[in-house]
């Protein structure tokens, strides 16, 4: 039976749930008074049930699916203002054992080149980060138990915070690695991970049994209780996400909404972050292979309706997608995005392009230099933040959705945005980049509602300027 607050996969993401709630909202897809309720509600920023979510995605009503996306982004300017978020991938290691066949790192895959960073190697890729302006990394390596054990993925997190180059230091690691242990999920904490990020691929356990033939992926039920897991080790901060492409969207948008209801349900807090990949291109990957790709419009449909769904939980797109659909998606619901990214082993120090490719992950869409992403975010009235200030002031977990559902932390963050973006300027923007910057902050400063945070961050500014760097608040 459907329980969400079980702790067995079988319950929370329940099948039976899940076609039973397909077939509901099949059944009232121009139901315009359940429609209308729903969007309403998702209007005062209540969420939606997976239920709800089903009503409106199968929605056939135009005028309804307009306002599904109008109400998206009036959601999404109330909760996050112009605020983007700034990250960008580390691969460690292409080495693993599962044998998933829509990955190229998968076992049998012999025309990647495998390759594993040593600490030096992770140090100058940190570096060049840092270089490039990055506070935040997400660190990601494959899984294997011989090559990437616990041990390495820990000290590399302490080789990674370490580093401190001329003003760069990164100041929150993200990690997304494979399904583990509550004894390692503790570890990981005490390394003081912030987000800790493990995507479901697809929640149709007999597609993802078909997707994961060997390795301890495979095992569906201990790959979707993680998430538990991390919580019971003291992570309050994780992010989930499905691949678009592998199955039915359907079936994996209501699952995707079910893991975040159980998470509230189980834990009292929620996903900290949803990303949203669509399956692309890579080395011996060909995305033609799986019949069931979301096409743009859809796909764009789909992340508005998690921002209604979940709107105080932050969403993520990488450089998978193209800039158009990263210009859509932000104004739709995407509050996070990655920026001169390289999904290669060693990428950021490889100036090889060829090179580059032989041991990449996945095709990047938006091939643009972080300066470039940074310019293109001011131009288009956007306010790029390098914060990091809630993970490392506590503002975590419940604590964090406490702030956020009383409007208290767009304060924080509006301000600490400021501060991160005028540190990127001053240190590694180009010129008609600052320019276009100091202007952005001109207008945004005044957004700051705290009269004594204004009047802080207006000081700290000035500070930052003189060659004092970082400020939180």
């Amino acid at each position: 039976m459907y329980n969400p607050q079980s702790r067995r996969a079988e319950d929370f993401i329940n099948h039976e749930e899940i076609e039973a709630t397909l077939a509901w909202a099949d059944a009232n897809k121009s139901n315009r008074e359940l429609i209308e309720a729903a969007l309403k509600k998702a209007a005062n920023y209540e969420g939606l049930t997976h239920r709800e979510g089903a009503l409106l995605l199968a929605c056939d009503l135009p005028d309804m699916n307009q306002k599904i996306l109008d109400t998206a982004v009036a959601v999404k300017e109330h909760i996050y203002g112009t605020r983007i978020v700034l990250f960008a991938p580390l691969y460690l290691s292409n080495h693993c054992v599962n044998t998933c066949t829509y990955c190229p790192y998968h076992a049998k895959n012999k025309t990647i080149v495998r390759k594993k960073l040593d600490q030096k190697e992770i140090e100058r890729e940190v570096i060049a980060l840092q270089d490039l302006g990055h506070k935040r990394l997400l660190l990601e390596a494959g899984e294997h138990p011989k090559h990437n054990p616990i041990e390495y993925i820990l000290e590399s997190i302490k080789t990674i915070y370490s580093i401190k180059h001329k003003n760069g230091a990164i100041r929150r690691l993200n990690v997304n690695i494979a399904a583990t242990t509550v004894e390692n999920y503790k570890k990981l904490h005490d390394a003081e991970i912030g987000t800790y990020q493990l995507f479901q691929e697809t929640y149709h356990k007999e597609t993802y049994k078909a997707l994961h033939p060997k390795g301890p992926k495979s095992d569906y039920d201990y790959h979707t209780e993680a998430h538990d897991r991390a919580m019971e080790g003291g992570i309050d901060d994780i992010g989930l996400g499905v691949l678009f492409g592998l199955n039915l969207y359907r079936y994996d948008f209501v699952g995707l909404l079910m893991h975040a209801e159980h998470l509230e349900a189980v834990w009292g807090v929620g996903p900290h972050t949803i990303s949203v990949p669509r399956i692309c291109p890579a080395d011996d990957i060909d995305p033609s292979t799986f019949s069931n790709a979301v096409p743009d419009e859809l796909f764009l449909k789909i992340v508005a309706l998690i921002r209604l769904a979940v709107p105080y939980t932050g969403m993520i797109m990488s450089t998978r997608e193209s800039q158009d659909i990263r210009t859509r998606a932000l104004k739709l619901g995407i509050s996070q995005i990655s920026g001169g990214s390289r999904t290669s082993v060693g990428g950021y120090t490889i100036k090889d392009v060829n090179e580059v490719e032989n041991t990449a992950q996945f095709e990047t869409s938006d091939r643009r230099s972080l300066d470039e992403i940074v310019h293109w975010l001011l131009d288009n009235h956007y306010l790029p933040s390098f914060c990091t200030a809630c993970y490392r002031a506590g503002r975590t977990g419940d604590r964090f959705m406490q702030f956020a559902k009383t409007g208290e932390i767009a304060t924080y963050c509006q301000a600490n945005a400021l501060v991160t973006i005028k540190e990127y300027l001053c240190d590694y923007a180009r010129p008609e980049t600052r320019k276009i910057g100091e202007a952005v902050i001109e207008r945004e400063l005044p957004k700051v509602v705290h009269e004594k945070i204004r009047a802080a961050s207006a000081k700290r500014l000035i500070r930052i300027e003189a060659g004092e760097r970082d400020f939180r608040f």
